[in-house]
């Protein structure tokens, strides 16, 4: 299964850069900064949202009703004219369910390391979201995955695929140590304790790591 860090290099990948950067008036490649940082800890969050049985029904439950890929189908007239409101609100609610009372903090992180306001950040993720839920509703269908049970595999593979064959990449090391770098078992700490190299943990901080990654 291809990552979600090869999904935004596919060519679906570029055209949801460009469009999500010309829907919320920003910059194609501090667009594509945010979401290659932002993609990864979404669906890491929403893989230990789905460690619970709980979780993992809300989730098969929203992919099997209202997130089943066909966003991905007309892509085109979704950002045609700028993304409606209903598709921003929901993208909210996604956000405001995976991430909790870290969403700001997190928003606040990966705009600093990309160069972009908090609420830029958070007008990107607005859109992304639920053209992520897309990409893992039609991944669900098109493995025919069944049961909440199942999820965890999908969500796993979908941010482990990209490493399964050829060299590792720049990105897929960051990824390893991003999505838990004190080793806790909490990505969501990670991401919202260290603004910036602002905490003392291993890899010098979240900071460093993206610092790393796009040179800054």
């Amino acid at each position: 299964m291809a990552g979600i860090l090869d999904l935004l290099n596919s060519d679906l990948g570029k055209t949801i850069i460009s469009g999500v950067a010309g829907s919320t008036g920003n910059d194609s490649g501090k667009t594509g900064s945010v979401l290659t940082m932002a993609l990864p800890v979404l669906m890491k969050a929403m893989e230990r949202n789905a460690s619970t049985p709980k979780g993992a029904e809300g989730l098969m439950g929203a992919l099997s009703k209202k997130h089943d890929g066909s966003i991905l189908d007309n892509l085109g007239d979704l950002f045609k004219g700028g993304v409606n409101k209903e598709v921003v609100q929901d993208g909210g609610n996604i956000l405001g369910h995976i991430l909790g009372n870290n969403q700001q903090n997190v928003e606040q992180v990966i705009g600093q390391k990309a160069g972009m306001d908090k609420g830029g950040v958070a007008n990107i993720l607005k859109v992304a979201a639920p053209i992520l839920m897309g990409v893992l509703g039609k991944q669900a269908s098109q493995q025919k995955v069944q049961q909440p049970s199942d999820l965890s595999g999908l969500l796993g593979g979908l941010l482990g695929g990209a490493s399964n064959s050829g060299p590792v990449t720049k990105e897929q090391t960051f990824l390893e140590k991003m999505l838990d770098s004190d080793g806790d078992g909490s990505i969501i700490d990670d991401v919202a304790g260290m603004v910036l190299g602002g905490g003392d943990k291993k890899s010098g901080g979240l900071g460093g790591l993206l610092g790393g990654l796009f040179g800054k």
